[in-house]
Formats: C-alpha cells, structure tokens, sequence
C-alpha cells in the first residue's frame, strides 16, 4: 500500500455508503471520495443546517454525485433508530462509523450516557447493530470504524462504562476509542462464527495526527480560549491535513485484500503518511472483554444482534 492515495481507489458505481458525521473533517473528505467514485452516499448528520452545506459544497466539488443527507444525532438513540429505519435502501456496501467526540467536559447523553462513551461507541453500536440486515445481505459489505491511536491511553473500564468514577477528559476520550476496537475484534469475531456464509468484514481506521477541528472542540466548549490557540497552533505546526487524515479510512473501507479486524492508520509514527496496517494496544483484541462490553453495550441501548453469538 505504499503511496496509496484517493485515486487508487476502485469504481463504486452501484454501492451505497453511510457515512457518520459527514458535515465535516474526515467525515466530508471520505463520503466526497466515496461519492466521486460512484457510490450512492448518505450523509448522516446531527444538524440540518451544516448537513445541507456539505451537501451543497459537496455537489460543488462533485457535480455528478449522487448523494443525500439524513439527520443522525448519535447522542440521542431514538434519532438512530429513526434513521435506521427510514433508509430507503435493501442493500448496504459500506457504513463509515466516524462521527465522535474529543476530550469535552463532562456531559451527558439524550438518553444519559456520559457523552463520549455514548455518542463514540453506543451510538454507532447501536447504528450497526440496526443496519445490520442490510449489511449482511449485500456481498462484500464492510463496517469501518474509527479509532485513534490515542486508545492507548487507557482501556475501557468494564466497572465504569460511563465514567461517573473519576471523570478525566482524555481518559474518557481514550476508553471511548478503545471501545471502538473491541467492537470490531468482537463484531469481526461474530461475523466469522455466523451460520451461513457472510463476507462482510468489519476493519478500523484512524487518522493519525490530523487537523479535523475535534482538537478545538473541547476548549472551545469550556471558553478556554488560550488552550484553542495554541491547538490551533499545534495543528498548523505539525498535523496533517483533514485530506491525508481520511486516507487510512478510505483504504480500509475500498482496498481489496483488507482483513477483517484490521487497524489501518498514518505509516509514520502512526503520525502521518500513507496508509498502513498500525500497532493496536493488546486489550483491543481481549475476547473476554470484547465479549463483556458486548453484552453491556447490547443492555445499555437496546439493540440486540440477531444471528450473531459470541464464538
């Protein structure tokens, strides 16, 4: 994959793609390359208003895209199940798991989940696990979720899901980006095990160090003024752009060859480069634990698998 970039791509023509949290950052790059490719791509945005401006801007960049904007707040489980059944389509070649949270203050979910336990993992959780059939009925569909190599910062904590213990902004950021991976290790686990033949691949990306504005998310939120300036700061010094950033998200989720339960990120440092298989910390990849947040995380929203047992 060395020097893989965008244009490497194959042609999508036929393909629907979900993409979470496209109004922006990674999220507009990978569904404005999906689009350009071919795929029919929805937008799966929390507000109406920069969900319609990327679509428009979108369409500026791409004037034969084939695309549409669906509301999805990923903090409000009713709004997931609402956007799960409303999709118009009986096929599902690709649903993008990126919209998230970083490092905000404590808060709290619609549905009372502390706020990046609940919208990073929960929320998608609960979206795949209702687009499930669509997915399994379309060869060759994938589920890519996004991480990001500051998971090993701490492991999810199976006592205190919602870090009402001893709430740490980035300890709760990083427990929310480890559960990403566990759910891909057990998602990829089950769909192996499944009676009956499924090829559908379930692979994580993360974009390194790059420039999407989640940094500036939290300080902003506080009123934190010199903290913003000086990510911003940071961000112009030494991250890579919001364009290099999605590579490793558009590999793992259009490269042929991609395994099941892979981990795509930046070649360099896991900083920056092109895209490359990248260093998980070995809790992500614990079955035991994948199978514990599994069965918290099934309770906590509702949403059961149907078909897909623990090995």
């Amino acid at each position: 994959m060395t020097g893989w970039n965008a244009g490497d791509m194959p042609r999508l023509d036929g393909r629907v793609a979900v993409v979470t949290g496209a109004n922006g950052g990674l999220g507009y790059v990978v569904a404005r390359e999906l689009a350009r490719r071919g795929a029919c791509v929805v937008l799966a945005c929390r507000g109406e208003q920069r969900g319609s401006e990327a679509v428009a801007r979108l369409l500026g960049e791409v004037p034969d895209a084939t695309v549409e904007l669906r509301r999805l707040d990923l903090g409000d489980l009713s709004t997931v199940r609402e956007f799960a059944y409303g999709l118009p389509y009986e096929r599902l070649d690709l649903l993008v798991n990126n919209a998230g949270v970083m490092a905000l203050p404590y808060g709290t979910t619609a549905d009372g989940f502390e706020t990046q336990f609940g919208v990073n993992h929960l929320g998608h959780f609960a979206l795949t696990g209702l687009l499930l059939p669509a997915l399994l009925a379309t060869p060759g569909a994938r589920v890519v979720t996004v991480s990001s190599s500051l998971h090993a910062l701490a492991n999810v904590d199976p006592r205190d899901l919602n870090n009402v213990r001893r709430y740490g902004r980035w300890t709760a950021y990083a427990r929310s980006k480890s559960a990403n991976l566990l759910f891909t290790h057990e998602l990829a686990r089950r769909l192996a095990a499944r009676d009956g033949a499924s090829d559908v691949r379930a692979v994580a990306a993360h974009p390194g160090y790059a420039d999407t504005g989640l940094l500036t998310a939290g300080p902003r939120a506080e009123g934190r003024r010199l903290a913003e300036r000086l990510v911003l700061l940071a961000n112009r010094a030494v991250a890579q752009s919001a364009e290099a950033g999605a590579l490793p998200v558009l590999y793992a989720a259009t490269a042929p060859g991609v395994p099941s339960d892979s981990f795509t990120g930046p070649s360099f440092a896991m900083w920056r480069g092109a895209p490359a298989p990248s260093w998980r910390a070995p809790w992500t990849t614990d079955d035991a634990m994948g199978e514990r947040l599994w069965a918290a995380s099934e309770r906590l929203t509702g949403v059961t698998y149907q078909g897909l047992d623990a090995p």
